[in-house]
């Protein structure tokens, strides 16, 4: 069931101080929804609050601000429960906390890559535990994942994003078809890369793969926010010509698409050690 009005509507959204998810925070203020804002940045929460106030200082909706760390389940569970003791239900979740970094698989840590998997997924997963409950028993509510581009194709130097990103993608596929005529939904987000304080502090990484940033976290807010109105499954977002194209050849010939890109990879790696 589509959520198609979010005035009074009640949203929780992890990686809610900075990013998409604060983008996506302030555009759901400013048509009336209460939030629920979480983050393992305490600081950063207490300014998104006043942030989102000085967007929307017109609209009196409740900003709630909960430290959580998505990777404690404990945590997820008490956020869910102060959504419900402090607004009465749970209309939106939307797990936008993630982190991302790269390097060759010969040297990357597996400290690396279990943090990758904690809060990319696991994050995800323990999110629609805790909140799932309250929206059975309301019979309706929605789950918005990010995901990431990563999450659809096979890119070099990306093994434990992609590999997060695509748990994520598997993950709400089947979470979907379980949840089939509960009146709860699913959207599911695949941006290419996107401005945000995420991609900043893997700056180094972006050069090196020649990667082009064309998405601000607000244009990707107003995309979810439409997707979310007309119960859209998947919401891809890949302005990058490139990457459109090796989105493409993914889906029609996933052999090909490995192999293609992975002769790019070499090609690059060569003239680099040139």
């Amino acid at each position: 069931m589509a959520l198609t009005n979010f005035a009074g509507a009640v949203a929780v959204i992890t990686g809610g101080a900075s990013g998409i998810g604060l983008a996506t925070a302030r555009a759901l203020s400013a048509k009336g929804a209460h939030l629920i804002l979480a983050d393992i940045n305490s600081q950063g929460l207490q300014q998104a609050e006043q942030d989102i106030h000085q967007h929307s200082p017109d609209i009196h909706t409740r900003v709630v601000g909960v430290p959580t760390d998505v990777t404690n389940e404990s945590q997820v569970q008490a956020l869910m429960r102060k959504a419900v003791e402090t607004c009465g239900r749970i209309d939106l979740v939307m797990t936008s906390a993630g982190i991302g970094c790269g390097g060759p698989i010969d040297t990357f840590s597996s400290s690396d890559m279990r943090a990758l998997l904690d809060i990319n997924f696991m994050g995800t997963f323990y999110c629609v535990q805790a909140a799932l409950p309250t929206m059975r028993q309301q019979k309706s509510g929605h789950f918005v994942f990010l995901s990431s581009v990563a999450g659809k194709l096979c890119t070099p130097m990306l093994s434990g994003y992609c590999a997060s990103k695509w748990a994520v993608r598997g993950f709400s596929s089947a979470l979907r078809a379980e949840l089939h005529g509960t009146g709860i939904g699913i959207t599911t987000v695949y941006p290419a890369w996107v401005e945000t304080p995420m991609t900043s502090r893997e700056a180094e990484t972006m050069r090196w793969m020649n990667i082009q940033i064309m998405l601000t976290a607000d244009q990707v807010a107003s995309e979810i926010l439409q997707a979310v109105t007309e119960d859209q499954r998947d919401l891809t977002l890949a302005p990058n010509p490139e990457i459109a194209l090796a989105l493409q050849i993914m889906k029609e010939d996933p052999d090909k698409a490995e192999m293609l890109v992975g002769e790019s990879f070499r090609r690059q790696r060569a003239r680099q050690q040139q």
